[in-house]
């Protein structure tokens, strides 16, 4: 393909970059991304050498938010603990943990009331 002469070509037959197809970066990582979710998706996720689901949501801006599958209950979730006793993994709510603020919430108050 030829491009018709310019004022600054001074008379030299060039190729400009209009003329060819691109291959942009961000398309591949893009499409590869596509491919590598779907995949991801598909196949089970070893950590701490248990088998773990994984499952998506559809955001308002059209992207997907990844979760795990809670072994126990089957709930989606974002954080998986390994019960250190049982050596059971599954959600906070399943392996019934608290967090330490949590355990202590309320005694300040409690203790400024009495006095």
């Amino acid at each position: 393909m030829t491009t018709p002469l310019r004022a600054n070509d001074f008379g030299k037959n060039r190729i400009l970059a209009e003329d060819c197809k691109k291959i942009r970066i961000e398309d591949v990582v893009k499409k590869t991304n596509r491919q590598l979710k779907a995949i991801l998706l598909q196949a089970n996720v070893s950590a701490i050498d248990v088998e773990l689901e994984l499952t998506t949501t559809i955001l308002c801006s059209g992207g997907l938010r990844y979760w795990f599958k809670c072994p126990v209950c089957k709930k989606r979730i974002g954080v998986l603990f390994q019960h250190p006793i049982e050596q059971v993994i599954g959600c906070r709510t399943c392996l019934h943990l608290d967090y330490l603020k949590h355990r202590y919430k309320g005694m300040i108050e409690e203790s400024i009331q009495n006095n």
